[in-house]
């Protein structure tokens, strides 16, 4: 009976191929900032991919979870939800913690002795932001600079499993309105929606998680599905459209109808496409891979700043860099998936079960 409660809802493929578009384009986007202002970089707005991520999950947990929280408790969620997303937490800081102290292009500052370390190391897998490390851009988690996108999704469903599921979709409803004039807000004035990384732009994480989150929850509660016979590929581009799209001085209006507008729509697309069978097993592969490779990237990430400034590498030797890292970074984050976060989880979810 308890196993029956707790098995995991038929996944939307096409969302989940999604996810692993998304996710590629992250690391195509943190690889080309470190090289180019935004102006030069073909994928300026590759950082919207988060808030893809943040509606995305607001669908995908209320459509998992509002039906069954109310008769599984509160606990089962939040175990549920641990199992799923900590394991890559620890590991991913386990790795940032390996690429401090051995980065071979940059020696380890003497300032961060075995003390300083530990406590780095702890905030990173216990998930509390502390935004010391200059030579890390002051991160939230300084050895893990994706943590930051996972503190909110924890914030979300903490708040998701105590309060939101049990709200009607008014007031859901009134919740985002309050959170898009917020999220307005940020973007008037910061002039953009990138920030929620860093120690400085911490609340505006929040402002980006809660609209977005609330706007996939409003997908699922009022089944705002259009069916289409776009498919992955066409959803895949329209997707890219807005990653792609040019940095301009009217990026805080651009961003803000992505992310208002465009995403939640992408979503209403993703879950109303039907899917062809040559391109199911491409979507399911790219929806595995997609947490392990956003949460294992950015050890390389770190080591290819210091590379390129020490080294100033030409184009040519950077277009090779790069293709070569993103395919080693996508191969490393297989590996992971099949060696570590998945057999981690089933036995994680098999001494649940028998408790």
């Amino acid at each position: 009976m308890k196993e029956d409660l707790l098995k995991s809802k038929q996944h939307y493929e096409i969302l989940d191929g999604l996810r692993g578009v998304a996710a590629i384009a992250v690391v195509s986007f943190h690889f080309m900032e470190i090289v180019y202002t935004p102006d030069k970089n073909f994928i300026s707005h590759g950082f919207l991919a988060v808030d893809f991520f943040f509606c995305l999950s607001g669908f995908v947990i209320a459509y998992a979870y509002d039906n069954r929280i109310g008769n599984m408790g509160m606990k089962e969620f939040f175990l549920s939800r641990i199992i799923r997303l900590h394991p890559l937490v620890v590991l991913g800081t386990v790795l940032g913690l390996i690429s401090f102290i051995w980065d071979p292009f940059m020696a380890l500052p003497a300032a961060y002795g075995p003390g300083k370390l530990t406590l780095l190391f702890l905030c990173g897998i216990l998930m509390i932001p502390y935004p010391v490390v200059a030579e890390r851009w002051y991160n939230l988690f300084n050895l893990n600079a994706p943590s930051w996108s996972l503190f909110w999704e924890y914030v979300a469903n903490i708040v998701y499993g105590l309060l939101l599921w049990k709200l009607s979709r008014r007031v859901l409803l009134l919740l985002l309105l309050i959170a898009a004039a917020v999220l307005c807000y940020v973007s008037y004035t910061v002039g953009n929606l990138l920030g929620g990384w860093s120690g400085e732009t911490f609340w505006q994480g929040g402002a980006r998680i809660s609209y977005s989150f609330l706007a996939g929850m409003l997908v699922y509660r009022y089944q705002l599905v259009i069916k289409n016979k776009l498919g992955f590929i066409g959803l895949s581009i329209l997707l890219l459209a807005a990653l792609l799209m040019p940095a301009t001085k009217w990026n805080w209006i651009t961003e803000l109808l992505a992310v208002v507008l465009y995403f939640p729509v992408l979503i209403m697309l993703g879950a109303g496409a039907g899917l062809h069978s040559a391109a199911r097993g491409l979507c399911n592969f790219l929806g595995r891979l997609s947490y392990p490779l956003y949460m294992t990237h950015y050890m390389v990430m770190f080591a290819f700043a210091n590379y390129y400034n020490k080294y100033k590498p030409d184009t040519p030797h950077l277009v090779m860099i790069v293709l070569a890292g993103l395919l080693a970074l996508i191969g490393f984050a297989y590996l992971v998936m099949t060696v570590f976060d998945t057999p981690v989880r089933k036995y994680l979810t098999k001494l649940r079960n028998n408790s």
